[in-house]
């Protein structure tokens, strides 16, 4: 309730198409309309350059209007470019609707209850995307989609990981866990995707996109990360950003973001080195991807409504799981208010999530004879 009064009195104080500070509504779309009209123009390499983009911005939005950077890699261009055919607000809109109908889709199977339906459609994730005006839906939807189509149809749940990696950072882990299920075909079918993307991009815009990129985009959003400053900053629940968000120094947070990493990468190798109980062993590879990457966001997070629908029937569920389910359902919004309260501890509540989930592996005991790990989840 408290995100739904929060998004509503957003919007009644905007002053379309810009919001209360300046900010176009949807803020960060307008890196996706304006990569998309770049394509449309035919060579959006130069604003891969954080001056010359937002000397762009400047010029169509006016001198006063707030600094972005323009950080995707060239790949998503492909999809995204019919919005630069349309106005701003009507793309906006289009791309919000189009994003919650293809999150709805991949996240509801075929569930019928209300009120579950109505836990997707209305989780602090959903909110904070349409307000940012981010890519969470289509992230969610591909990875929520690769995931239950890893045993019915391998080939395509390996295509919409190779798609996934237009936000790469989300799926780092995945090569790992799909190597100890012995996935080979959507490992080569992931990889196949990927390199199509990269080859057909470099046909259309040209090769230079590429180094542009990485010359330009992947340095500038390295900087951000690590001396960036404003609200941004808050909306990471990572292990890297609680730590520099209470002050301490560069080096001390890259050495705790480097520990919690490493410990989600042994936490998904000993979950998957042999068949466990599906569903936990999917919660735990989801949770211990955004643990093991230092940027993520709180938008990023619409694929733990799914999952946390998931889990609420699983068998020996207790009111500790139903507590820590919600305070993970909530984190979203959490980790802004414990930022602006300067008690960067969000990343913690990944932690102990993680850990938990942990503890009932653990205590699960496997079935030899049974599918593995991810695999049911579609049923």
């Amino acid at each position: 309730m408290f995100t739904i009064v929060f998004e509503l009195g957003y919007f009644f104080q905007t002053r379309p198409p810009f919001d209360a500070l300046g900010y176009l509504i949807g803020r960060d779309f307008v890196n996706t309309w304006m990569g998309a009209r770049a394509a449309l123009a035919g060579d959006p390499s130069p604003w891969f350059d954080f001056e010359t983009y937002n000397a762009a911005l400047k010029n169509l939005f006016g001198p006063n209007f707030p600094e972005h950077n323009w950080s995707y890699p060239p790949h998503l261009l492909l999809f995204t470019w019919p919005f630069g055919f349309l106005p701003y607000l009507l793309a906006y809109a289009t791309w919000c609707i189009a994003g919650f109908a293809a999150y709805m889709a991949a996240a509801a199977g075929g569930e019928r209850r209300a009120d579950r339906l109505l836990m997707l459609a209305v989780s602090p994730a959903v909110v904070v995307n349409i307000l940012a005006g981010q890519n969470g839906f289509f992230t969610a939807a591909l990875l929520i989609g690769g995931l239950n189509l890893l045993d019915k149809r391998p080939i395509v749940a390996g295509a919409l990981f190779g798609l996934l990696t237009m936000k790469p950072q989300l799926g780092l882990l995945l090569p790992l866990m799909l190597m100890l299920t012995g996935r080979w075909r959507s490992i080569v079918a992931a990889a196949l995707t990927a390199l199509a993307l990269v080859a057909i991009t470099s046909l259309i815009f040209g090769a230079d996109v590429w180094a542009s990129y990485f010359r330009d985009a992947v340095p500038m959003q390295q900087s951000v990360l690590t001396h960036g400053t404003g609200i941004f900053l808050l909306m990471m629940p990572t292990a890297f950003m609680n730590a520099h968000i209470a002050g301490l120094p560069l080096g001390w947070a890259w050495s705790i973001q480097s520990m919690i990493s490493a410990v989600a990468i042994v936490l998904v190798i000993w979950t998957f080195y042999r068949r466990r109980d599906p569903l936990l062993s999917c919660a735990l590879f989801v949770t211990a991807s955004f643990l093991v990457t230092p940027y993520a966001f709180n938008y990023d997070m619409v694929v733990f409504g799914w999952l946390l629908n998931r889990l609420r029937d699983h068998d020996g569920t207790q009111t500790l799981d139903d507590r820590l389910a919600m305070a993970v359902w909530t984190l979203p919004v959490t980790t802004l208010l414990l930022g602006l309260a300067y008690i960067p501890i969000s990343s913690l509540v990944l932690v102990a999530f993680a850990a938990r989930l942990i503890w009932r592996l653990a205590r699960t005991t496997a079935d030899k004879t049974a599918a593995p790990p991810i695999a049911a989840l579609a049923a």
